[in-house]
């Protein structure tokens, strides 16, 4: 790959790596916030399974397959039929999107207890929870108009180099949503519904960020246009497979909400904020990651320039490496102390911090699959090729239920989790193989060699952490200063050492990093 192309990669990844990071530090105030207030219980689970619902939409529907169905083919009409053609095809897709949505979030509203006792049947035996999930999930359920909405622009956003309106989108749901519970709950006495609502007004502000910069790019909806456009159709050939093969993990997520609704009081919570922290990492760097190259990848795939596309894979997956695999060494050493600084106040107890670090345990031994899967399914999406993600999607999906229940008599919520890690493993090694056939011959030697020097250096960390926390960090209560002094110092510990020794190993990684930021000193 030119190096002109891997900096503005990296540029582009690192403006999209700290929007998120901002939001999610933001999302871990909210969580704070919400575990403060509701702990692991009737109205944790309650919001939590009702929030899931558009959030699935969200991901499979808008943010999964409606961008990586959309981004190629937008870039196929700026590269082959120009600006005009690309921008009309924008308008018709709008207008078409907010119609079926309209169908979509009406037809879901009426439905809602329906749906809950599908993804909740353990809720029904408790009527209280179960008619309070019903009351959150229809408040909540137009906010996938709005995100919907706010996904299509981003990925137009994305394909014309604008790369900052959209990252910084979810910090506006965050803050709507700790405002909401902190400053306007405690007046009415209704903090889960109230909470519900700061979810529909952040989507609302979502979109509304964006529209000042589609319109500085010369788009105008309000243009005349066909609500039908050529185009649409190839976009919903694409589509509609790309619900199953862009979103396994949300989809296995789901399947263990489902499947915890029938455990103790609490696994539902429990496997929520561990995902939470495995988010961390997956949405600063891997999803940043996929963001950025999807629509280099669509353009190269477009100008049929398979070099290029291969190029493009491989330093990715090089660089997700580089940051996955030591924060996921490093969640599983410090799990239960960043728990307990995130979490461990109000009704959220010492109980509730060992059987969230459980989840959280099974959850970061899959995170280099989670993270890897979605640079995979980028090329696939650029090839315009939505069959062979789909296949690998039904096995992975299949034996995620499978060991989901086998694994959750012995290990409880604990189980779902794990199966969740292995069902991707068995979906990232799939994927690779049939990627490798249809790319031809990749450069696997230097994929190979990176990533021995990566885990070596990301265990050689892992120990010294490991040694340090033993060490410095007390036993029993300690204050939040205290943790929070520890912790920090664990981190620190973790970065200093990993990149020394990234450095003593000659990683190329941590060489396109220096090198990197030599040039914007």
């Amino acid at each position: 790959m030119p190096e002109l192309e891997k900096d503005r990669l990296t540029k582009a990844a690192g403006v999209v790596s700290g929007a998120t990071l901002l939001s999610r530090i933001l999302g871990f105030v909210r969580d704070i916030v919400i575990a403060r207030y509701f702990g692991a219980g009737l109205y944790s689970d309650a919001f939590f399974v009702a929030f899931r619902i558009p959030n699935i939409f969200r991901r499979l529907f808008a943010e999964g397959s409606l961008s990586m169905s959309f981004i190629p083919v937008f870039s196929e009409y700026l590269v082959k039929k120009g600006k005009d053609e690309a921008f009309s095809l924008a308008g018709s897709a709008v207008r078409l999107l907010s119609v079926i949505l309209v169908a979509v979030i009406t037809a879901g509203i009426i439905i809602s207890p329906v749906i809950v006792r599908l993804i909740a049947p353990g809720f029904i035996d408790d009527p209280d929870k179960y008619s309070l999930t019903v009351s959150l999930t229809r408040i909540m359920f137009p906010y996938i108009f709005f995100i919907s909405l706010t996904a299509l622009f981003m990925g137009i956003l994305n394909v014309l180099g604008n790369f900052a309106a959209p990252a910084f989108a979810p910090v506006l749901l965050n803050v709507s949503m700790i405002t909401a519970l902190l400053f306007i709950s405690p007046h009415t006495g209704e903090s889960a519904r109230i909470l519900a609502f700061g979810v529909l007004a952040g989507g609302f502000l979502q979109l509304m960020l964006q529209v000042p910069f589609i319109i500085k790019k010369g788009i105008y909806f309000w243009n005349k246009t066909e609500i039908y456009h050529p185009g649409l159709k190839k976009i919903g050939v694409l589509m509609f497979p790309a619900i199953f093969g862009a979103a396994v993990y949300q989809i296995n997520i789901f399947i263990g909400t489902i499947l915890a609704s029938v455990l103790p009081e609490g696994s539902v919570s429990y496997l929520y904020y561990a995902d939470r922290l495995v988010q961390f990492p997956l949405g600063i760097f891997a999803i940043a990651a996929a963001t950025v190259i999807f629509p280099s990848l669509s353009r190269q795939a477009s100008e049929n320039n398979m070099a290029a596309v291969r190029d493009t894979f491989l330093y990715s997956m090089r660089m997700v490496f580089f940051i996955t695999l030591p924060c996921m060494a490093g969640l599983i050493i410090l799990r239960e102390p960043i728990i307990m600084l995130l979490f461990k106040r109000g009704a959220f107890n010492t109980q509730t911090v060992r059987l969230t670090a459980q989840a959280l345990l099974y959850y970061s031994i899959g995170l280099w699959a989670f993270s890897s899967v979605r640079i995979i399914i980028a090329v696939f999406y650029a090839l315009n090729d939505t069959k062979t993600p789909v296949r690998i999607a039904v096995i992975s999906l299949l034996t995620n239920i499978v060991l989901s229940l086998l694994l959750m008599i012995p290990l409880k919520h604990g189980g779902l989790a794990l199966a969740n890690s292995l069902s991707s493993m068995l979906n990232v090694i799939l994927l690779y193989r049939a990627l490798g056939i249809k790319l031809g011959p990749l450069d696997e030697n230097k994929l190979k060699k990176s990533v021995i020097k990566i885990a070596a250096c990301s265990v050689i960390m892992g120990v010294i952490v490991w040694m340090v926390a033993s060490v410095i960090m007390p036993a029993g209560n300690i204050s939040f200063s205290g943790l929070f002094l520890s912790v920090s110092c664990c981190i620190l510990t973790g970065i200093i050492s990993y990149g020394f020794f990234s450095y003593l190993f000659n990683s190329n990684e941590i060489k396109n990093l220096y090198a990197r930021a030599r040039r914007d000193a």
